[in-house]
């Protein structure tokens, strides 16, 4: 059942769930020190995520991927929370264990925990990493698990994947004959670099979501294909809240999934010419001559646009997924 968005203030109630929800996480993942119960806030930041997905898969997605590209607060907890929530959706789409969905989850909240400051300042740096800022990346694995240890967490899947989620998988089993820290890591491995790619930074503007899906798709091993196809199953090539330009060189907001991952529901917001459509025109994808030429940037959209509005024109028109 879809949940529409009556108003306006609704979508700024539901944006600031997830936008608390992002700046929670942020005050944990910069201080980990000073902040008391660390697993318990972990916990209820996994909880919490869960609770904004169920209310509206797609509504939730949109919000997300509308807040990683316009966020105030720092890259790394947003970074974070997309590769929280991708990975709760693979997780339904491996249909993993209920533990096995728990470590890689929060794993996935709290993998950079030993470099998030360093991670915020890399985000608006033009210029490549110094030797000393590339030693702590290369160590951070190693001691985000120290410090989660010593902030009481004791769950080894969770520790053991945070472990390893910078090393690659190059043999050629199939995904779910590697032992669980493996194949844990390696989806935290794929789902971060898709974060990563599709993220804008100060020294490169982030992949238009579809082109970082492809990406993974074609350009990975046997392992990352895998993942990479789990993820356009639940997201699609152009995940609700990103912007495409239809076959006829309108502009749309994606708004909603489909059956077919290239053919989601979308709303029109310009014209051919560059112009605000006034209203907004929903549009499905798979009709003749009206599909998707190409996935934009959230950056090749400079007007403001009305988010609420969209979300109710997208759900009053929803193709059931």
């Amino acid at each position: 059942m879809s949940l529409i968005v009556k108003n306006e203030d609704e979508y700024e109630d539901l944006l600031g769930l997830w936008s608390d929800l992002e700046s929670g996480l942020a005050v944990v993942l910069t201080h980990p020190d000073s902040v008391q119960e660390f697993s318990q806030r972990i916990h209820q930041y996994d909880r919490w995520l869960q609770d904004l997905l169920k209310q509206d898969t797609d509504v939730g997605l949109y919000l997300l991927f509308q807040l990683a590209t316009k966020s105030p607060v720092g890259y790394s907890a947003s970074h974070a929370l997309v590769c929280g929530v991708l990975c709760d959706l693979i997780a339904t789409d491996f249909a993993l264990p209920r533990p096995q969905r728990d470590s890689l989850v929060r794993a996935a909240l709290t993998m950079n925990v030993a470099m998030t400051v360093l991670q915020d300042e890399m985000a608006t740096q033009r210029t490549r990493p110094t030797r000393e800022q590339q030693l702590v990346i290369n160590e951070h694995p190693i001691k985000g698990a120290q410090i989660l240890e010593s902030k009481g967490i004791t769950d080894p899947l969770w520790l053991e994947v945070v472990r390893r989620h910078h090393l690659e998988d190059v043999s050629h089993e199939a995904l779910s004959m590697l032992p669980e820290p493996r194949r844990l890591a390696h989806i935290l491995l794929v789902v971060d670099r898709y974060a990563a790619m599709i993220s804008p930074r100060e020294s490169r503007e982030g992949q238009s979501a579809a082109d970082s899906a492809r990406n993974l798709i074609q350009n990975h091993t046997e392992h990352g294909g895998a993942v990479g196809q789990a993820l356009v199953r639940m997201v699609g090539f152009c995940p609700p809240g990103t912007f495409v330009q239809l076959e006829d060189s309108r502009v749309a907001v994606v708004t909603r999934r489909t059956k077919q991952p290239n053919q989601p529901d979308v709303v029109v917001v310009m014209d051919a010419q560059g112009k605000l459509t006034r209203p907004p025109v929903p549009h499905a994808t798979s009709g003749a001559g009206a599909g998707i030429a190409s996935a934009l940037l959230a950056s090749a959209v400079r007007e403001r646009i009305n988010h609420h509005l969209i979300l109710q024109l997208g759900a009053e028109t929803a193709d059931a997924y």
